[in-house]
């Protein structure tokens, strides 16, 4: 049962994650960044993907669009409307990439070429998928910037990338990957270098253009919090697996695994006066191994870890119906 989505609710997949590990090669051998871990998201549904920085989520989102750089799908399944994508090869994941699955990256102006203004970024990414004269995409690249709320399209699809604000690069990355009206949109924590301010207005937009679009979005980021207010149900990943999986409610008001209290116990409750609350930060650093460890990889920061946890590798255990965490302790 390792790896399960266990508890998830889907019925009809758009997407299909089975059991998929992925390393990544490096001089002191190959480093293992996902191991075993499955997940699915229905049309329409937004599924939000929680953890710490390197714990693989982004290399998750990589995998789904056939972007690893250097990384290596060892095992396990993408379906993707019922197709396997790695096993259609390149030519299929550039058909889907873009049209049918769209990727908003975590640097905006960072996934920007820079030598390449907006409206060439444009052109690129429409003319891949669709025949269209210089008229016709630079009308839809306008109607599209419109739409996600930048100011005087006309203007900005003539300017570079490092000429725009962070926020405006953002928006521009937004309209980029629904161009072709996908039915999934990964979000692969999108606002983490944005001030809060324009935080929450992509936030904002992002959820406007999935409602608008029916979407089903894969959110990305390591707010619980964030994640609690958009997702339909939260998958939690800790040192390459997924710990926690369910409801977002269910998971976040009463989370079963002690990394999940733990991210939990980190955040402050702004609702309360300040100094009314104590955070408990998480003892210990992630994991970083060139090989999986045997047992809980959790264990050496975790409070309540008991002899076993160091030897036995914990299977995902049922919560509820629609919940599972994968700790001996589970409840």
């Amino acid at each position: 049962m390792a790896g399960s989505d266990g508890g998830s609710a889907v019925d009809s997949p758009l997407l299909s994650v089975r059991n998929l590990s992925v390393s990544y090669s490096t001089p002191s051998g190959p480093l293992r960044a996902v191991e075993d871990v499955s997940l699915e998201i229905a049309p329409g549904e937004t599924l939000g993907l929680a953890g710490e920085t390197g714990c693989g989520k982004s290399t998750i989102a990589l995998s789904i669009v056939g972007l690893l750089d250097g990384g290596h799908i060892e095992s396990g399944k993408i379906l993707f409307e019922g197709r396997s994508l790695p096993d259609s090869g390149e030519a299929a994941w550039r058909k889907i990439r873009g049209s049918k699955i769209g990727l908003v990256f975590q640097d905006a102006r960072g996934s920007l070429n820079p030598v390449l203004t907006v409206g060439q970024h444009f052109e690129e990414a429409l003319r891949a998928h669709r025949q269209m004269t210089r008229r016709q995409w630079r009308d839809h690249a306008s109607k599209l910037l419109a739409e996600v709320g930048v100011p005087e399209p006309a203007f900005v699809l003539r300017r570079y990338s490092h000429e725009l604000s962070g926020g405006t690069c953002q928006r521009v990355g937004i309209a980029l990957a629904i161009c072709h009206h996908p039915s999934l949109l990964i979000a692969d924590e999108p606002t983490s270098a944005l001030d809060p301010t324009i935080q929450a207005q992509i936030i904002t937009l992002l959820m406007q253009m999935k409602h608008r679009l029916g979407l089903a979005l894969l959110f990305i980021g390591h707010d619980l919090p964030l994640i609690y207010g958009i997702a339909d149900r939260v998958a939690v990943m800790y040192g390459a697996r997924i710990v926690e999986s369910g409801p977002a409610r269910e998971v976040l008001s009463a989370p079963a695994h002690p990394y999940t209290r733990g991210l939990l116990q980190c955040v402050p409750d702004l609702s309360r006066a300040p100094g009314g609350q104590r955070l408990e930060p998480i003892p210990g650093s992630p994991p970083i191994s060139l090989r999986l460890l045997q047992g809980c990889s959790f264990a050496p920061r975790c409070g309540i870890a008991e002899e076993r946890c160091y030897s036995e590798t914990p299977e995902p255990t049922p919560v509820s119906e629609t919940h599972w965490a994968a700790c001996i302790k589970a409840r």
